[in-house]
C-alpha cells in the first residue's frame, strides 16, 4: 500500500506544485486548503505525514499541530514564510517534526517527507523484544526495536525524534552531547547553527519525562557544553 501525505496549504500553486513532486515518488496525495479541512481529511482518511503551511484562514497550521498532537505521532513538516528564529521555534514547540520555509526546494521537501516515513515505518514494524534488548535508567524502559518508553508499565508518548534523543543520550549515560552532536547524531545532517532546533526539542521531551516520572530531572544540561543523562 503507497503511503499517503496530507497537504495542507491555502495557496493552491503550492499544494499542487508539491502534489506533482510527491505523486512522482509513488505517494498517496490528500489536499487541504484551511485548517478546518485538514482536521476533517484526517479524521476520515489514512494519512502517513503531513505537509502543514502555518499561515491558513479558519484555523492556522500552529493550531492544527497543536490538535493532531492531543491524539496522534503522525510526522508533521511544517511550512513557513516566516524566517525567524522565533517562529521556527514555536512550530516545533507545538509538535513539527520537521521546518522548511519558503520558498524552499520541492526536492528537498521530498528528501525530508522520506526522512519522517522512514522514521515513523522503523517505530510502528519494530518487532517485539525481551527485557535484555532494552536500556533501564532510572525509572525509564528504553525499547529500541520496538521505539517504546514506559515508566511502570505506563507508556510515554514520544515524537520519533524525542524517541531518538533519549535513546541517545541513555545509551551513553554521563557522556555530554553538544548541540551540533545531538543534531548531527539524530537528523543524520549538519548541525551546526541549529542549536535552537535542538533545544526546543530537548525541552518538550523533559516536560514529557517529568509529566511521566513526577518531576524527575533526567536531562541535564552542562551550560556552554551539551546535555546528558546521569546513570
Amino acid at each position: 500500500m503507497n503511503k499517503s501525505v496530507l497537504i495542507i496549504d491555502d495557496d493552491k500553486e503550492i499544494v499542487d506544485l508539491l502534489d506533482v513532486y510527491l505523486r512522482n515518488e509513488g505517494y498517496d496525495i490528500h489536499k487541504a486548503y484551511d485548517g478546518e479541512e485538514a482536521l476533517t481529511k484526517l479524521a476520515g482518511e489514512r494519512i502517513d505525514v503531513m505537509v502543514l503551511d502555518v499561515m491558513m484562514p479558519k484555523l492556522n497550521g500552529l493550531e492544527v499541530c497543536k490538535q493532531v498532537r492531543k491524539t496522534s505521532n503522525i510526522p508533521i513538516l511544517m511550512l513557513s514564510a516566516k524566517a525567524e528564529d522565533m517562529d521556527k521555534i514555536i512550530g516545533l514547540m507545538t509538535g513539527a517534526d520537521d521546518y522548511m520555509i519558503k520558498p524552499f526546494n520541492p526536492l528537498e521537501l521530498v528528501v525530508r517527507v522520506k526522512a519522517l516515513l522512514r522514521r515513523a515505518s522503523f517505530q510502528s514494524s519494530a518487532p517485539q523484544v525481551n527485557s535484555a534488548d532494552c536500556i533501564r535508567i532510572h525509572s525509564l524502559e528504553i525499547s529500541k526495536k520496538n521505539h517504546t518508553v514506559k515508566v511502570e508499565n505506563e507508556f510515554i508518548k514520544l515524537t520519533s525524534i524525542e524517541f531518538d534523543i533519549l535513546y541517545l543520550l541513555a545509551s551513553h549515560p554521563g557522556r555530554v552531547y553538544s548541540s551540533d552532536e545531538i543534531f548531527e547524531l539524530v537528523w543524520k545532517e549538519n548541525g551546526a547553527g541549529l542549536s535552537k532546533t535542538v533545544m526546543v526539542h530537548i525541552s518538550n521531551l523533559r516536560e514529557k519525562l517529568e509529566e511521566a516520572t513526577n518531576g524527575e530531572k533526567l536531562i541535564q544540561t552542562v551550560w556552554g557544553v551539551g546535555y546528558k543523562i546521569e546513570k
